[in-house]
């Protein structure tokens, strides 16, 4: 189930999301630690304190250093901030690695795991995976953040207004050489449920062991008939550029000459010939045309033969913040092309 929840979320990861091998790993030390149990969500109580465990930063940094200890620590140190009982932990996205958020420190603290994620795919900002709080007038918000080795070595507690918090949190992670664990934002399981995904990691799973049940193309086309979309195009990458600043990822890749893809962490847009075909919050990912292995942004070569899928927002476990243009315009800026107009 490990297995099918990391690839799983891989694909749900629409390119970024973290590692299957970060994912696997953590996942297996969870297990190896204790028992766990996925919770439905039906089982908390509208009040029970719910809390978002997470990872910030760029999955393509060279000096990233984040190890199971310190998801723990930065759970201790939100904990300590609060002083009020955590009932639940719950990832803020579906990907390789963010799926199994929140699993090491259940096993360890035996806080429930919630079946849920903040967003049901991943994305590239912390507002965005922070159920429209950022709309809640007076929301006062508190983070922790842990990573880094040695001279980075980060630890970091923060309150305030959401997006000066996340922005700071985003700060510790480059500081920390790319990446840090973050406990944050903690809300009533019933905020929680009226703005993310309930339901989240069980899609997850069911999309993991559709394509590890197969090989090769019936592998995709069982892993996208769960989610209901559809091959786009496969052929080879003739073009990569990858850039890391400010803690993102941020590039295009092209297929054939023909197929173009942007991505910030994420896949933004995919077009055809200049033709939109795909835009966020839509489900866009490249797996191996021969293997079917999910392939992130951060991984892309050129040469590479790859499949594109794509899936409309229709289809996927999403969080109102996948509907609120001004988490959109973040997007456009980076990648200079339009995207809200493609929201409705």
């Amino acid at each position: 189930m490990a297995e099918y929840a990391v690839y799983g979320g891989a694909v749900l990861g629409g390119g970024g999301g973290g590692w299957i091998e970060d994912g696997l790993k953590i996942a297996r030390l969870a297990l190896e630690i204790g028992q766990l149990e996925l919770t439905p969500f039906d089982k908390f109580a509208a009040s029970d304190l719910l809390v978002t465990v997470s990872m910030v930063g760029a999955p393509a940094a060279k000096d990233r250093f984040v190890m199971p200890v310190h998801y723990a620590k930065a759970l201790d140190l939100l904990s300590q901030k609060i002083g009020r009982p955590i009932r639940g932990l719950h990832t803020n996205e579906n990907g390789a690695g963010t799926t199994v958020n929140g699993w090491f420190q259940s096993a360890i603290t035996g806080i429930p795991l919630a079946d849920f994620a903040c967003n049901g795919r991943a994305h590239p900002t912390g507002a965005m995976g922070s159920m429209n709080l950022s709309e809640v007038e007076g929301y006062v918000s508190h983070q922790a953040a842990v990573g880094g080795n040695e001279a980075n070595y980060v630890e970091m507690s923060i309150s305030g207004p959401l997006e000066r918090a996340a922005s700071m949190i985003r700060k510790a992670s480059v500081e920390a050489g790319g990446l840090v664990a973050v406990a944050r934002n903690p809300v009533t399981a019933d905020y929680a449920r009226q703005n993310g995904a309930p339901g989240a990691i069980s899609q997850a799973i069911a999309v993991g062991e559709a394509l590890l049940s197969h090989k090769g193309e019936a592998a995709i086309d069982a892993a996208i008939a769960k989610l209901g979309g559809k091959v786009v195009t496969a052929g080879t990458v003739t073009d990569f550029t990858l850039e890391t600043s400010g803690g993102f990822d941020a590039g295009i890749v092209r297929i054939d000459g023909k197929v173009e893809m942007t991505f910030w962490n994420e896949y933004m847009t995919l077009e055809k010939d200049g033709e939109r075909l795909a835009t966020f919050p839509d489900l866009i990912m490249t797996l191996d045309a021969k293997t079917a292995r999910p392939i992130v942004t951060a991984a892309m070569e050129k040469g590479q033969q790859v499949a594109v899928i794509a899936v409309p927002k229709r289809n996927l476990l999403l969080s109102t913040t996948m509907y609120n243009e001004k988490l959109m315009k973040p997007v456009e800026d980076v990648i200079n092309k339009p995207v809200i107009p493609y929201m409705a």
